[in-house]
């Protein structure tokens, strides 16, 4: 598996519509969802997958110009809109993790999903429509795909550096919801399998035990090979404190595929906490995890994406996301980073990492 920092073809997105999930219908996440999009567009095509129902209002968000200067500029590439049913809008976990193999042509693992739980933890049910995702992609795509029954994972949960090192936290893949009948060696064997890895770098918790069981895509990432970004949070009472300066430990003493001893680089937290505003309210459906004001949000400036030439960082209206904006565009000096605001995002559960799955550049697609 390529690295994210490696050349892509696509990004792929899901569009919200789950009231239970995003408030007021989605309406606002939708058009932060159409920001990133079009933030994304300036540098990589982008192929959003809409139900039928939202289609044309996905199109209007996603292609109005909105009336400022900057977006009224025609952008590099192109965002396809095409219809697809899902449950959700998490392309990161639902969608492939794409491969390229030897000879260059695409490959895509599809990892079973189960709502980052099932039975025992997951945050919404059903989830069969999210878990045919990654397979309906390989289709549109021509891509031969590796599906793994009876073996659960989310692309959110791992993060590769494209020369056979995975990054990963205990606290998801060893969770009660995905594979408990599995020890985790066998788990850490099955990720060198399908991702052709040789090393598995395990971090111990994530920061968002309650959503996705700690996703490392929160915590720490790699910016390029034998270099990671880790969340380092100075204030003792935040609740990320402590996980963060776990990870960041583990992190200095670690050692890739390579056998070279990483470089860490310290990625700030936000000043302040964000937590769900006292108006927030989102459908009870009895279907999906509640959501109440006041709640602790996992806001976290490690949730971003890279893409060609660009980093799409979010931003809060922290005191601290210039700093962030700053700290990520020193780690890439040959990209452009750019924030978008991603509040309404964070409180359905999630960020920008979250939303995208990115295809990466391949030689060919085999079609047989």
């Amino acid at each position: 598996m390529p690295g994210e920092f490696e050349p892509q073809e696509r990004i792929w997105m899901i569009w919200p519509q789950r009231p239970d999930t995003w408030r007021d219908n989605a309406k606002p996440a939708r058009q932060e969802y159409a920001q990133v999009a079009k933030a994304i567009v300036e540098f990589t095509p982008v192929t959003m997958l809409v139900s039928s129902g939202q289609r044309e209002n996905a199109g209007r968000l996603l292609t109005n110009p909105g009336g400022s200067e900057q977006d009224s500029k025609m952008p590099k590439h192109e965002i396809r809109i095409l219809e697809m049913d899902s449950d959700d809008a998490w392309a990161r976990d639902t969608g492939p993790s794409f491969l390229v193999n030897d000879k260059g042509v695409l490959r895509a693992c599809d990892w079973t999903f189960n709502a980052w739980g099932g039975s025992v933890d997951g945050l919404f049910a059903p989830w069969d429509k999210d878990d045919l995702i990654a397979g309906k992609i390989c289709e549109l795509t021509n891509t031969d795909s590796y599906r793994t029954d009876g073996f659960v994972l989310e692309g959110g949960s791992f993060h590769v550096d494209g020369q056979g090192t995975v990054l990963t936290t205990e606290m998801c893949l060893l969770s009660g919801g995905r594979n408990p009948h599995m020890t985790k060696e066998e788990i850490e064997e099955k990720l060198k399998q399908y991702l052709n890895a040789e090393k598995v770098i395990w971090l111990k918790d994530g920061i968002d035990p309650e959503e996705t069981n700690g996703h490392v895509d929160d915590v720490a990432c790699f910016v390029r090979p034998g270099e990671v970004a880790c969340i380092y949070e100075e204030n003792p009472d935040s609740p990320f404190y402590k996980a963060s300066h776990a990870a960041y430990e583990i992190l200095c003493g670690a050692v890739d595929a390579r056998g070279r001893r990483l470089k860490v680089h310290k990625l700030c937290c936000t000043k302040r906490p964000i937590r769900l505003p006292e108006d927030y309210r989102i459908a009870d459906s009895g279907m999906a995890t509640d959501r109440k004001a006041g709640d602790i949000c996992i806001a976290s400036y490690a949730n971003f994406l890279i893409t060609n030439g660009g980093v799409i960082v979010p931003q809060y209206g922290d005191e601290n996301d210039a700093l962030a904006l700053r700290q990520i565009q020193a780690l890439f000096p040959e990209r452009r980073a750019v924030g978008v605001y991603t509040r309404e995002i964070v409180y359905g559960g999630g960020n920008i990492h979250c939303i995208t799955q990115q295809q990466p550049l391949s030689c060919s697609v085999d079609k047989r």
